[in-house]
């Protein structure tokens, strides 16, 4: 799969919030451990919404408005800290592209880096810090890395990298939030980040479908 069209990036956007959506129970009993425990709900609604929001855009024409819309109703619906972070990760890097039927996967991987620059700004977050960045980045880099063998490959090493970077978290003390007055983290993985690789996983499982 060489290529994502308007309606493929909705359909796999929808997959993606449904997924979400089921790890609702387990995004919150991750986030309870060290936190206040509503990362699960905030997610999960904010992907209903985004879902809503999709669902009225009939045979969509530009990739990028796809994202946007996606972005824009998780930020406007979310609230807070997480539906900046998470709304940026679906708009902050398609603002301002020119309008596109289609893109490449490498196309696609710009776009993610463009939205980790955009979510570290706003975040003031680095990998390390037991945030989302800490699984985004690395399949940022992974995505970059594995671009030219198209989505199915390119997203697999996506998933696989954010995955190791949820593990990592339980490595660290968490520097930003409510869990950093919970006294040590060490040991617990971040909620944040772990939404990070459910969403890699359903991107990567929506493209191996449409192979």
């Amino acid at each position: 799969m060489e290529r994502i069209n308007a309606q493929q990036a909705k359909e796999m956007l929808l997959y993606v919030a449904d997924c979400i959506i089921e790890a609702k129970p387990m995004l919150t009993e991750v986030d309870s451990a060290i936190g206040d425990g509503d990362h699960g709900i905030g997610m999960a609604g904010g992907l209903k919404k985004a879902k809503d929001k999709l669902l009225k855009m009939e045979e969509p024409a530009d990739v990028y408005a796809v994202f946007t819309a996606a972005g824009k109703a998780m930020l406007m619906s979310m609230g807070g800290a997480s539906g900046v972070i998470f709304g940026s990760m679906f708009m902050g890097g398609a603002k301002g592209m020119e309008p596109a039927g289609q893109i490449s996967a490498g196309e696609f991987a710009d776009m993610m880096k463009n939205s980790l620059a955009v979510i570290k700004e706003r975040g003031k977050a680095e990998v390390g810090d037991k945030t989302m960045v800490d699984a985004f980045s690395p399949a940022v880099d992974a995505m970059l890395a594995h671009a030219e063998e198209g989505f199915v490959a390119m997203l697999e090493k996506a998933q696989e990298s954010a995955l190791k970077g949820v593990k990592s978290t339980k490595n660290f003390e968490a520097k930003f939030g409510r869990a950093k007055t919970q006294g040590t983290t060490i040991g617990f993985q971040d909620a944040g980040a772990t939404s990070v690789w459910i969403i890699m996983k359903a991107m990567y499982e929506y493209v191996s479908q449409e192979r």
